[in-house]
This record gives structure tokens, C-alpha cells and sequence, in this order.
């Protein structure tokens, strides 16, 4: 964090100071909320969990280097205490980010937001120093932390934002205000929670609604709902996808023989031609978001192509590619899972096979509500459709719907099985996989299938095909 003063951080938090002999004293380390985490000069924010109340651990966090605890309550050491921490938490972010003068980058969408996140921040890390959202940490707490982890020479700050209902955003946008702002897609993730695709929308229209009028909002030409934000905004539109009028788009896409996709990127300024190392041809469309936020501001098309020809997935367990020593190939994209992610993932595992046996090892999606039923249906009948050549479906009810409606599109008979858990499809695998199947692993974060995949990649001297990749 910018170095800030005890006292500096009690006024922008509206708190009172106990237990401070020197309100001069500067946090010149990260404000954590993990007490393993803490350094010398770092801020300690104590929330109560379900188990565990940080609180309990302020003496021990000072004795190991904080500064201070902000706090719910005084705690015998030194404390900022404030009525409630998230909202001191992000009170905190909001005068940091305006004293740091940096340009903020935002986005959202319902898939493909960390991996384009991960593409932006290494784009815009050749231009100039770049703090981005590590992992998945997007919510009321996550944001904060990772703006409040800005130094004095960022100059861009690429924060990803999700929302679980209306109002989500327009709260983050308001601890981290946008001048750019990046809308990926609207599909079906939380629709249980969210009631429909048109109040998905709604939801992820307030980033645009919150840029300024010097702002520009980067949609997804592609995507109706999303083209349709152009008119909730006062800020510039730049719009990227493979049609003829986006203002960023990809021409002559194509995929190479290991499935990474190829085309010619082209903007206002120019063409040129990028080769991800990404897997699947959903990437295009995330590469060609965090081209246009690149060319907006002031990359050329050389530049911007060669970075993202050289950009990798900095996220674990998406399309996480591992090729074993007997040439079975795992791809672990077990962080989450919703109907687009799943589609996009079994076009990339065909796209990887490509001759050799592909098995799609998937488990339920979580937060789909009344369309739970038949969104599972379609994805084990899409598998059948792609003809993927055996598909595993994991865990209880929802599995069974996979399992079901891959049987009905195809009567696949022994081409599709249901089994109870990660440890049975593990067992299952071992005994059938051969040297060069291609392995992809999803579903939900909930289910924790990436155990699955961890498993595949296990050191197991008695066979040759458990030997991980080093």
C-alpha cells in the first residue's frame, strides 16, 4: 500500500484510535486479513468469520510486525476501530485509489473474467507498472484488498468484479472508481440467483453506468445484451468481437493442431497476427477485450499482438494443460463451471484431441435455479454432439441430468458413466485411460474436482500412466 499514517487512516475510515502512543506511525506494508500474512508496517483487518475472529489474533499479529488492527472493537493493542471493517475496508481502497492517480481498469461478465483480467495486467505490464485482481478476488472484500496493494509507481489497476444481484457492482465501482470498464458477456452463472438473462444484464450494466464521460466502455459486439450497455453510458464505446463493425476484432481464426488459436488481430491503428498459448477458441474473445483496453490506451497493434502471443494463464485450474511422461494429456479446468464455460471447455478438449480419445470428466454446475435441469441436459447431449468420447459425470443429481442427457442424444451406452465422487471417476481413469487420451476436468468450484486432476498428475511407481509431468 501507499505508506499512510495511523491518523491519515482513521480519518478516511472514520474511526477512533486505541491503544496508539504515535498516530504518526506509517503502515508501509500490505493490509491483510490472514494473520499468516502479516509483515513488518502491515494493517491487520479483523473480521469475524463463521470459525474464526480475527480479533482474537491482534496481540499476535503486532508482536509479528503490524502496525495497527483495524477493528470492530478495541483489542489491547494498537487498533483503528470502526463500526463495521468491510465498509472501513473499502473506505480505505476509495482514498488510496484517489490519492494514486492511477488509471482503473474494470470488468465483468459472466464467463471468462479472470483469464481476461490475467490478459489485460500482462498487456498493460509492458506499458507500465500494473497491480491487477489476483485469482478470483472480486467481491466487497477481495477488491479493496487488491486496490489497497497499489504502490506509489502504479499507474494501471485492473480490478475484476463480480456480482451475485443487482447493486454489486455499482458498490464496487463506487470503492474503486473506473475509467475504463469492460463487459465480457451475459450468460446463464448465478441466473438462479439473479432470475433471467435481462436482470443478468442489469446487474452488469452498472460498470458502464459508472464510467465518467472521459471514460470508455469496451463491449462485447458479439453479445446483444451487451451491445445493447452502448446506451447506458456517457463514456466513449469501443467495441470488440469477429464481426465486420467491431472496432477490435479478430479475422481468419483458427485453431492450431494443439488447439491454442490463432488470427489476425485487427484495430483502428493496424493489423497484426496473434498466436495464443491459451487453449480454446473462447479466448479470442477475452484476448480481443484486453486488446481494445490496450489500444485505448495507446498500444500499437504490434506490440499489443506480440504480448498477447506471449501471455500465459496466470490463474490455476483454468485450462490448466499438463502432459504426462505416457503422452495422456490433463486439462484442469476445475475452478468453476457455468453452461458457456462448460460449452467452451468441450470445444477446446476436441479441438485438443484431434484424432486421439477425449474424456470429459464434469461435474454439476452450481447457482442455475429452475434451468438447472435442462441446462445439465444440454451439456451432456452437446458432448455427444462433439463426439467426445466418454463423458464421466460426477457427483449426485445434477451429474445424473449430464449422465442422461448424453444417453438420450446418443444412446452412448458405455460411452457415458455416472459415478458418485471424485475418488470413484479417479479409480475409473486409472484403470482405462492410454498413453495420449486427452483428460478435461469441470465442474463448480464446490464439487473440487480438481482432486481428479491432481490425482492424474500423482507420482504412483507402479504405473507409468499416474507419473506426473515435471
Amino acid at each position: 500500500m501507499i505508506a499512510l499514517s495511523l491518523a491519515e487512516i482513521a480519518t478516511a475510515v472514520g474511526g477512533q484510535t486505541y491503544d496508539i502512543p504515535d498516530p504518526s506511525v506509517r503502515v508501509t506494508g500490505p493490509v491483510v486479513i490472514d494473520s499468516r500474512k502479516v509483515t513488518d508496517g502491515s494493517l491487520f483487518a479483523a473480521f469475524v468469520g463463521e470459525r474464526v475472529d480475527g480479533h482474537d489474533y491482534a496481540a499476535a499479529v503486532v508482536e509479528a510486525g503490524a502496525a495497527a488492527v483495524l477493528a470492530s472493537r478495541p483489542v489491547g493493542v494498537p487498533a483503528i476501530v470502526v463500526d463495521d471493517v468491510q465498509a472501513a475496508l473499502g473506505a480505505l481502497a476509495r482514498t488510496v485509489v484517489e490519492r494514486l492517480g492511477a488509471t482503473l481498469v474494470a470488468l465483468t461478465g459472466s464467463a471468462g473474467k479472470t483469464s481476461t483480467k490475467d490478459l489485460i495486467a500482462q498487456v498493460l505490464s509492458r506499458k507500465a507498472p500494473t497491480v491487477f485482481t489476483p485469482g478470483s478476488f472480486n467481491n466487497e472484500i477481495g477488491l479493496p484488498l487488491t486496490a489497497l496493494s497499489a504502490t506509489d509507481d502504479t499507474r494501471y489497476l485492473v480490478l475484476e468484479m463480480g456480482a451475485r444481484g443487482k447493486g454489486h457492482i455499482r458498490y464496487l465501482t463506487g470503492l474503486t472508481p473506473p475509467r475504463i470498464g469492460v463487459v465480457l458477456n451475459v450468460g446463464t452463472a448465478h441466473i438462479g440467483e439473479f432470475g433471467g438473462r435481462e436482470q443478468i444484464a442489469e446487474a452488469k450494466g452498472e460498470l458502464v453506468e459508472s464510467l465518467p464521460a472521459d471514460g470508455t466502455a469496451i463491449l462485447n459486439a458479439d453479445d446483444p445484451l451487451v451491445r445493447a450497455m452502448a446506451s447506458r453510458t456517457k463514456a466513449r464505446v469501443l467495441l470488440f468481437g469477429e464481426g465486420a463493425d467491431a472496432d477490435v476484432r479478430a479475422e481468419n481464426v483458427r485453431l492450431t493442431e494443439n488447439g491454442q488459436p490463432s488470427f489476425s488481430l485487427r484495430t483502428p491503428s493496424g493489423c497484426s497476427d496473434v498466436t495464443l498459448r491459451l487453449y480454446g477458441e473462447h479466448h479470442v474473445s477475452n484476448a480481443l477485450a484486453a486488446a481494445a483496453v490496450a489500444h485505448d490506451l495507446g498500444m500499437s497493434v504490434e506490440e499489443i499482438a506480440l504480448v498477447l502471443s506471449e501471455a500465459g494463464a496466470l490463474s490455476r485450474w483454468r485450462m490448466e494443460v499438463t502432459e504426462r511422461p505416457d503422452g495422456v494429456t490433463v486439462v484442469n479446468d476445475a475452478y468453476n463451471a457455468n453452461p458457456e464455460s462448460m460449452r467452451a471447455a468441450l470445444r477446446a478438449l476436441v479441438a485438443m484431441g484431434r484424432g486421439r480419445r477425449t474424456w470429459a470428466v464434469l461435474g454439476h454446475m452450481a447457482e442455475l435455479g429452475d434451468e438447472a435441469l435442462a441446462e445439465h441436459d444440454a451439456v451432456g447431449r452437446l458432448a455427444v454432439r462433439l463426439n467426445v468420447s466418454k463423458l464421466v459425470a460426477v457427483g449426485g443429481r445434477e451429474a445424473s441430468w449430464l449422465q442422461l442427457g448424453a444417453y438420450n442424444e446418443g444412446s452412448w451406452g458405455e460411452e457415458s458413466v455416472h459415478v458418485s465422487d471424485a475418488q470413484a471417476a479417479v479409480d475409473l481413469l486409472r484403470s482405462e485411460l492410454r498413453p495420449g487420451d486427452v483428460v478435461l476436468v469441470k465442474a463448480s468450484r464446490s464439487v473440487g474436482l480438481e482432486s481428479v486432476a491432481q490425482a492424474l498428475l500423482a507420482v504412483d511407481g507402479d504405473n507409468v500412466g499416474e507419473v506426473a509431468a515435471r
